[in-house]
């Protein structure tokens, strides 16, 4: 893989997949020289799949994953803030980039999904409210990782208060892991990523949806005197490669969309096509990580396609 542009493994495994399924896509995807394996972070399926045999804890996975991988990145995109207090999941961030030897990377939203807070007891509190915590969340997170060892950390939040926290344990990566943000808000998403993240994320979006944003991006990070060019640019797109037409009529067929819908709204069509399409979003968007979003865990065949004719390209 390039080391200027990098490809990551994505799964939603919310739809239907266990650890052991989760485990081997990982190592293979390790054996085949992706850049990371990524999750989501959901415990409702979506869609008409049954979602069986049922969801699994993003950072209990990313727990496993860290003792039985050796390079792969590894992080979430993107965890809910609804559904973890801050000083535990920085605790928890913090032990995994301790077992995977400094390899975690956070993707840290709001929470969206309405129907799995519901199914699972979490409370789904207003947007604005949603934002307002998330925004503590990120100075809470990013405080307790940098507080030097030995001092303590406070915080006075209207939501969130911290007092004498020891601030431990400590993550491997110092000052700490990197930090995702993500999202298509107009106005306070780009502000929170210009103080807080290493990296932007907009998964699922057009290509000039996607410039727009890291464009106000840029202008945020203008207006707090922080370089642009600091924040990794990245996308996610559904992935759909074919060596032939009915190679790709069948890997679409098997997740439940059409080919042309795919070819407008994803990444999909033969490895030329594919490596065309990228170097499209390069050119506009400037993005130098993409997440590709595999929905059949079960075909590690195109994977293999992906890295041998795709990645070899970049």
């Amino acid at each position: 893989m390039s080391e200027l542009f990098k490809l990551r493994i994505f799964t939603e495994p919310q739809q239907g997949a266990t650890y052991d399924d989760l485990l081997r896509v990982a190592k293979h995807a390790e054996t085949t020289g992706y850049d990371g394996f990524f999750r989501s972070d959901h415990y409702l399926k979506m869609g008409s799949v049954s979602g069986e045999p049922g969801p699994t804890d993003a950072w209990v996975t990313l727990a496993g994953l860290a003792r039985e991988t050796s390079r792969l990145r590894l992080g979430t995109l993107m965890t809910a803030a609804t559904f973890r207090s801050p000083g535990p999941l920085a605790i928890s961030v913090a032990q995994v980039d301790q077992m995977s030897g400094g390899r975690i990377e956070l993707g840290l939203g709001t929470g969206w999904y309405e129907q799995e807070h519901t199914a699972y007891g979490i409370p789904f509190p207003s947007l604005k409210e949603r934002f307002d915590r998330y925004a503590e969340q990120l100075e809470i997170i990013t405080g307790l990782w940098e507080t030097p060892v030995g001092e303590h950390f406070r915080y006075d939040g209207e939501y969130y208060q911290l007092a004498e926290s020891p601030a431990l344990p400590k993550p491997v990566q110092r000052p700490r892991p990197p930090l995702l943000i993500g999202g298509q808000g107009k106005k306070r998403t780009p502000k929170l990523a210009a103080r807080f993240a290493d990296e932007f994320n907009l998964p699922f979006v057009d290509i000039d949806t996607a410039a727009k944003q890291f464009e106000r991006v840029a202008e945020a990070c203008a207006a707090i005197g922080r370089p642009h060019e600091d924040i990794v640019r990245s996308a996610a797109l559904v992935l759909c490669v074919g060596k032939n037409d009915a190679e790709l009529a069948r890997r679409a067929d098997a997740i439940g969309w059409e080919v042309e819908e795919l070819r407008l709204n994803g990444l999909a069509g033969t490895p030329d096509e594919v490596v065309a399409k990228i170097g499209t979003w390069r050119e506009r968007t400037g993005i130098t990580r993409l997440y590709l979003q595999v929905l059949d865990l079960s075909d590690l065949d195109h994977l293999d396609l992906v890295a041998a004719e795709v990645a070899a390209q970049l």
